[in-house]
């Protein structure tokens, strides 16, 4: 095989490398669910995220994106982050729950397959798949680094052991995750950052308020508050965004605005019927 042929595996095996440290998780799950194993489970699921983005930017830095790499993306996604981290969290806080405690960790599964599968069908109809700067619903690697926060933090401040009390709220939080992924509230890319941009705020705000809580509370509570902060965003984006979309739904309904400012108002950042899908 030649050197140029060569440049074309290495996007793939980033993607692979990220299903192999999905693949770990789930190993050291199906083992006796120590609190320690599960850590080291939410460790590699951890890792995965690296390589989950950079096989993107490495296939278009060679300029080797292909249909197949966005499909093995996908296929990669759903082991890493929607089969790991739901068997991940049964053993952590939902079997002592029987079957509700099953079915919540499935319709977490269930959700980020369908949250895949619509981000595939956006992807065939334009080339963006949607608006390049957002996603529709929250991406499913978000969604499991919500639930590998919570167990990063609590094996550091808990020793691992989450208390009886927390488990029905902990099921509550994944049914929310599941439901944020088919939803079509738009959370940021951050694939355009400017200076300038509301992204880079958006951004600067989730570090400093990490950074804050890191010397103010406890170490191991920053993802926490990186994550919570970025769910909170989508929901103040998307409220601010559809309301600046009625005002000018119903400017034009009016005739307040002539046909140039119309145009000018149909941009990225407004909601269109694709990307709500």
């Amino acid at each position: 095989m030649k050197l140029p042929d060569l440049i074309f595996v290495v996007p793939s095996l980033f993607t692979l490398s990220s299903i192999a440290c999905g693949f770990y998780a789930m190993t050291l799950c199906a083992a006796d669910g120590l609190p320690l194993h599960l850590y080291q489970a939410s460790i590699a699921i951890f890792f995965a995220f690296f390589f989950d983005g950079f096989d993107g930017r490495v296939a278009r830095l060679t300029r080797t994106q292909s249909l197949f790499g966005q499909e093995l993306d996908s296929l990669a996604d759903i082991v890493t982050f929607g089969a790991a981290p739901a068997l991940l969290v049964w053993r952590w806080a939902l079997e002592p729950l029987g079957f509700a405690g099953l079915a919540a960790a499935f319709a977490y599964l269930a959700c980020g397959s369908l949250r895949l599968a619509r981000f595939n069908v956006l992807a065939i109809r334009s080339p963006t798949g949607g608006s390049s700067r957002f996603f529709v619903g929250m991406p499913i690697p978000f969604a499991a680094a919500g639930i590998i926060s919570l167990i990063i933090a609590f094996q550091n401040t808990k020793g691992g052991q989450l208390p009886d009390a927390y488990r029905w709220p902990v099921f509550a939080g994944v049914l929310f995750l599941g439901l944020l992924m088919v939803s079509s509230v738009r959370y940021r890319t951050f694939k355009h950052l400017r200076p300038s941009s509301t992204a880079a705020v958006i951004l600067a705000t989730i570090f400093v308020t990490g950074v804050f809580i890191a010397t103010r509370v406890h170490p191991a509570w920053v993802l926490v508050a990186f994550f919570g902060l970025y769910l909170v965003s989508g929901f103040v984006e998307s409220t601010v965004m559809l309301l600046a979309y009625v005002q000018r739904r119903g400017a034009r309904t009016s005739g307040a605005l002539s046909p140039e400012e119309s145009d000018e108002d149909d941009g990225a950042d407004t909601p269109d019927d694709q990307e709500y899908l």
